[in-house]
């Protein structure tokens, strides 16, 4: 049995930053608009699971936002998320705030992090009480941009993130467990995410794995 119960008319709705954004439109915001999806992960769990219950009447929305920090996605929350009464809501969002936090000293500490992130799923379920909560880890791998010194800091929002996820009975997507996977395989970082951050094509076709894998698993 899926994690998610597909039901007909649900509302899945994907939440984020550049990663989630994906170079959406903002001139079609409407259910299902290829363009309003972007070219990433999301549109890629939409065509499976279009492809999968094409009678079900099923509504994808993306509202992820390039550069967000979770400062930034919280202030929109109640326009780009409560007002869609969504039946899923899957967030990743947490590698702006590293990158913030270490070069500009700019938003949350990770247990800042964590206090926002809180209150945002608390008053989720609040508003919400049925919404399915899919938690997606943040990740890096070093090249491009990316060096070790961020280790430290992105490995603490991930803990945070995994720790929500338990207490707030969501699923957890493990995306870099996924990427260092492929790594250890051979796959070059480069080829997953060109600056350590955004991924190839190739990479969001592994974080759509990833992602399916985990809310679909049996």
């Amino acid at each position: 049995m899926a994690i998610f119960q597909i039901k007909p008319h649900s509302v899945i709705l994907f939440q984020g930053d550049s990663i989630t954004d994906a170079s959406r439109s903002r001139l079609s915001g409407a259910a299902n608009s290829p363009q309003g999806m972007g070219f990433g992960y999301p549109r890629l769990v939409m065509d499976q699971f279009l492809e999968r219950c094409p009678d079900r009447d099923l509504r994808f929305y993306n509202r992820g936002v390039s550069g967000d920090r979770l400062q930034d996605m919280t202030s929109r929350w109640p326009e780009d998320t409560l007002r869609l009464n969504p039946d899923l809501i899957s967030i990743l969002i947490g590698v702006n705030d590293t990158w913030n936090y270490l070069y500009m000293g700019l938003g949350s500490s990770p247990a800042g992090f964590r206090s926002i992130y809180h209150k945002l799923l608390a008053n989720t379920r609040e508003r919400l009480p049925g919404v399915a909560l899919v938690l997606c880890e943040p990740f890096v791998l070093f090249t491009g941009e990316v060096t070790e010194e961020w280790d430290q800091d992105i490995s603490s929002r991930q803990r945070c993130v995994q720790e929500l996820a338990g207490e707030f009975d969501a699923v957890f997507v493990p995306f870099q467990s996924a990427l260092n996977s492929a790594v250890a395989e051979g796959v070059r970082p480069q080829q997953l995410l060109d600056d350590g951050v955004h991924p190839t094509q190739w990479g969001h076709n592994l974080l759509a794995e990833c992602w399916l894998e985990n809310v679909l698993k049996d």
